[in-house]
């Protein structure tokens, strides 16, 4: 769960990136996402082969996180039972309170990101990829929802890469603890305003 949780994290940054290149031009927003679609490892591979691969392997992490925190979860409710003796909460930060239908939501929202950009291009607006996104995000209704999905992304990537990396042995002492609470705190914030500056700046038409 930790590992294909990072895997995810470190996508979304990518991801942050390339949508930044609206800010550069439409031309260059363009022309990166038709690298990334068509020409990313040629002439290694054809043509537009690696980002089905790429596609998969990232379904692939998506469906093994889910079933691992399917499995922790039924193993702990094995172990304990259906209830604890005492289930007051000693230290637990609402990120984590929340993981597990924070989950759930966000499948929801990746599917619908999938159909609006990937499986159905142009359903939203436009052929070309930044007219897609124009023609989404100048709807104030769009840019809501995904603002509030985001926030669910973030509070999610916020627990997760504190947890994640005390799964994988970094969470030692009670500095390392302070250090990892806050590399989590700027991660999630740096993918919020990264994701969210760009709907914003096309629905105030900035750009």
């Amino acid at each position: 769960m930790a590992v294909t949780g990072l895997a995810m994290i470190a996508f979304l940054l990518v991801h942050m990136y390339g949508n930044l290149k609206m800010f550069v031009s439409f031309d260059a927003y363009d022309h990166y996402a038709h690298w990334l679609k068509n020409d990313l490892l040629y002439p290694f591979m054809p043509h537009g082969q690696f980002i089905w691969i790429f596609r998969f392997g990232l379904l692939a992490a998506i469906g093994l996180h889910i079933w691992s925190a399917a499995t922790l979860s039924r193993d702990t409710i094995k172990n304990r039972g259906d209830k604890y003796v005492n289930s007051k909460r000693v230290a637990q930060t609402y990120s984590a309170r929340t993981m597990r239908w924070g989950g759930v939501i966000i499948a929801a929202f990746v599917v619908f990101h999938l159909i609006q950009f990937t499986i159905v291009p142009g359903s939203f607006g436009g052929d070309e990829p930044h007219s897609m996104v124009v023609a989404s995000f100048t709807q104030w209704w769009m840019v809501a929802l995904y603002a509030v999905c985001m926030v669910l992304i973030c509070m999610h990537i916020r627990h997760g890469v504190w947890s994640a990396f005390t799964t994988l042995g970094a969470n030692t002492s009670a500095q390392a603890r302070k250090n990892l609470n806050l590399l989590a705190i700027v991660v999630a914030v740096v993918l919020y305003v990264g994701f969210m500056i760009m709907p914003l700046a096309v629905l105030f038409r900035v750009i």
